[in-house]
């Protein structure tokens, strides 16, 4: 609101208020409810309580410094956030949040709640080979827009979290709507920047999207794509991803950030192969971890992992046996951008190491 002409405001924003002491902010408050008390301006309407005093102003209870506990009263103090195991009925070996009581951001109360959560909602979004309900569109021209993505995501550093929530969307589009194949790339494009909007922080926006498709589209036309999109879906659109359960999964084993790095590797080459689409994401990040656990000479799959995963080694073989014939096919030249981006020294060039045989494999899942 602007000040009247002539006259100078009595406190500047940013500027230093000198602190009151105990004394003095209680008569401040005194002033103050004085000032509520007194009757209003001439004219004025009575104030007045619609049926009942609905507040909660005769209910709090202001300490002051200084001020004296009244006799019989007992402090409760605040329980510590270490019983999780208890309250979750979580063996205590298999108790992988306590270490984190202290930490609010990482909600060690809820941890295992919310990942059981997203498994039961798993169920919600299962999805078929939806190919075949495509005239236009075929599983390599879907390889070569993930492998487009992937670099969309490298090139404006967006969480792999927006990535994968990504084509989760286009999946979850394609099955219920034929695509024309030239405009697949508009689908893809506008699926990240509605992925953005949900994970990141600063997300990029329309004009940005624009120009990585070579202003092959219009604004209109992104807008029109962004709505047909939310509206196909429902506007549902916070999809389960493998990505998660495998950072929940690696911790349960402490794995290295190597390690993990190796399971993030193949679980992104997963997100290549449209066989895969019908299996749960939670399922696809265990199969993962299970590959990078046995390349890395780690064990197989653990009591604590069958307990946080609920799933046997028997229920990762199809998966691993599929993610193993993936990646011992001779790579496509063109579909290089996942290879290339974890042949790079800051995911400990993963990429490079050699497959582990199927056979050591086998045995993991026989144990």
């Amino acid at each position: 609101m602007p000040f009247p002409r002539g006259r100078k405001p009595t406190a500047i924003a940013g500027s230093k208020i000198p602190k009151l002491n105990a004394a003095a902010s209680e008569n401040q408050e005194e002033g103050t409810q004085a000032k509520r008390s007194s009757s209003p301006p001439r004219g004025a309407p009575k104030k007045r309580t619609a049926f009942i005093d609905i507040t909660n102003a005769h209910k709090v209870q202001i300490s002051l410094p200084g001020k004296r506990k009244e006799p019989g009263k007992k402090t409760v103090k605040k329980t510590s956030s270490t019983s999780v195991s208890a309250n979750n009925q979580i063996p205590k070996e298999f108790d992988i949040d306590s270490e984190n009581s202290e930490d609010p951001y990482m909600c060690p109360e809820y941890a295992k709640d919310i990942f059981d959560y997203l498994k039961k909602r798993e169920e919600k979004f299962v999805l078929c080979n939806y190919m075949t309900k495509q005239p236009s569109l075929n599983s390599e021209m879907r390889a070569i827009l993930i492998d487009w993505l992937v670099e969309v995501q490298e090139n404006f550093e967006l969480y792999h979290e927006t990535l994968y929530l990504a084509v989760k969307i286009v999946d979850h589009y394609l099955s219920k709507t034929p695509v024309h194949r030239e405009m697949l790339q508009l689908v893809g494009s506008t699926a990240m920047l509605i992925a953005s909007k949900f994970e990141e922080r600063s997300p990029p926006c329309v004009d940005d999207f624009l120009y990585i498709c070579d202003d092959a589209y219009k604004r209109e036309e992104l807008i029109s794509m962004e709505a047909s999109i939310l509206q196909t879906l429902s506007f549902d659109i916070n999809i389960p991803i493998p990505y998660r359960f495998l950072r929940r999964y690696a911790k349960c084993v402490s794995a290295s950030m190597d390690t993990l790095t190796l399971a993030r590797y193949y679980c992104e080459m997963s997100l290549m192969e449209v066989d895969l689409v019908p299996w749960r994401g939670s399922l696809v990040a265990s199969a993962c971890l299970l590959m990078a656990l046995v390349t890395k000479d780690l064990g197989g799959w653990s009591p604590i992992l069958r307990f946080h995963s609920g799933y046997q080694a028997s229920d990762l073989a199809p998966v691993v046996r599929r993610i193993h014939s993936m990646l011992s096919a001779p790579p496509d030249d063109k579909l290089r951008a996942i290879r290339n981006k974890y042949s790079h020294k800051v995911f400990f060039e993963v990429a490079s190491l050699p497959l582990v045989l199927i056979d050591v494999l086998e045995k993991a899942l026989a144990s």
